[in-house]
């Protein structure tokens, strides 16, 4: 399951260092850029309203075969379809199968966890699951830089490639065993609910705030990365791109999996510290500017954002009423990738009127304060079964 989830979201991010080639074919500005990541975003946040908490009754298994089948469609559309609509369905789709897969994929994997260790921490189903959700995003880049830097047709193989990579991976999900028994009587359809756990909700709002921060930096690296390499450093290689991506995402992947077993108050001072201290060097980079310092700073920031999401996953998991996890998991990642679509679609429409390092220094230093804001109330509201300590 980790391996199928790994996957699906490695190929959300293929396209980060393909988006200046799709951009030299159609001659769009970047703007559009930001438009067509906007609109993985906003697929995302829609399946997330309306799918991501089915699978508390229509079952896992299902609904993750669907969510892996939504994604190798979306493999075929862009095989298929290059110019600018095209590109804007194709990440739509991508992202309406991301939005049905995490929060399914992260309650079912903290689910046959818990069948096999029932008396394990959740912190560690979440760090698997926050790993395989941070890892694949972190992968898919370094990916796409490869096939753009050393393959043929950089437009093509990738998909092709991925297209039957995620066939064979809805096979394999087939295969899992389903951890929800489905109700006594038909469950009617509804869209997610907007609403907190009903206790501790200061500590859910805290973790919702956490999120939506944390994944506002990885918008920027993900949509925006390439175009920041080339205005900012003048640095055109597809490979750089996708490793300045990759490097962020890894970063996160790794600070999530090294600090499985520390207590989640600890997390949260890891977090904050590696968020001030990465997002500073971030700025200190696009301003002088040093690429170098610029990418230190992405790696530092990236373990701090992933630790933070991590803890935030963990303590809405935490909190979710008995029967409910997938609804509570829906929205804390609904608040994340509102957090990765808003942020960037304010970023691209300021890039046509203020310079480039201007809105990157703005966007760093709004980041840097948000997140090391949650880290701090998080630590300080989370209710005490959220604050586990090392199992």
């Amino acid at each position: 399951m980790a391996i199928a989830f790994l996957m699906v979201m490695a190929y959300a991010t293929i396209p980060t260092p393909l988006y200046p080639l799709y951009q030299e074919l159609d001659g769009f500005p970047v703007s559009i850029i930001t438009l067509i990541f906007a609109a993985f975003a906003v697929g995302v946040v829609l399946s997330l309203f309306l799918l991501g908490h089915v699978s508390d009754w229509m079952g896992r298994r299902r609904m993750l075969t669907i969510a892996i089948l939504v994604a190798a469609l979306s493999a075929v559309l862009f095989l298929l379809w290059t110019d600018v609509p095209g590109l804007l369905v194709a990440r739509l789709v991508n992202g309406v199968s991301v939005g049905i897969l995490t929060a399914t994929a992260t309650a079912h994997l903290g689910e046959l966890r818990a069948h096999a260790r029932p008396t394990e921490s959740v912190v560690v189903a979440a760090s698997v699951a926050g790993a395989a959700n941070l890892g694949g995003l972190a992968l898919g880049p370094l990916i796409g830089g490869l096939f753009a830097e050393f393959l043929p047709a950089p437009l093509v193989l990738p998909h092709a490639v991925f297209l039957v990579v995620l066939l064979g991976a809805a096979v394999a999900v087939t295969c899992v065993p389903e951890t929800v028994s489905p109700p006594a009587t038909p469950r009617p359809y509804r869209p997610q609910r907007i609403a907190a756990p009903p206790r501790a909700r200061t500590a859910f709002i805290a973790a919702g705030f956490g999120a939506f921060a944390g994944f506002a930096l990885f918008g920027l690296f993900t949509s925006l990365a390439p175009t920041i390499l080339i205005g900012t450093f003048g640095e055109r290689d597809h490979l750089v791109a996708g490793v300045t991506a990759f490097s962020v995402f890894a970063a996160a992947a790794t600070g999530q999996v090294a600090l499985a077993r520390v207590a989640l108050r600890s997390q949260l001072v890891v977090a904050a510290v590696c968020c001030a201290a990465g997002l500073a060097a971030v700025a200190a980079g696009a301003f002088a500017p040093s690429l170098a310092v610029f990418l230190v700073g992405g790696v530092v920031s990236g373990v701090g954002v992933g630790v933070l999401f991590k803890s935030a996953v963990a303590t809405a998991a935490t909190l979710a009423e008995p029967g409910r996890r997938g609804e509570t998991l829906a929205l804390i990642f609904l608040i994340a990738y509102c957090g990765l679509a808003l942020p960037v679609l304010a970023i691209g429409a300021l890039l046509t009127v203020v310079s480039q390092t201007t809105v990157l220094l703005v966007f760093t230093a709004i980041v840097l304060v948000a997140t090391v804001s949650a880290a701090l109330v998080m630590r300080r509201a989370a209710a005490p079964a959220a604050a586990n300590s090392p199992s």
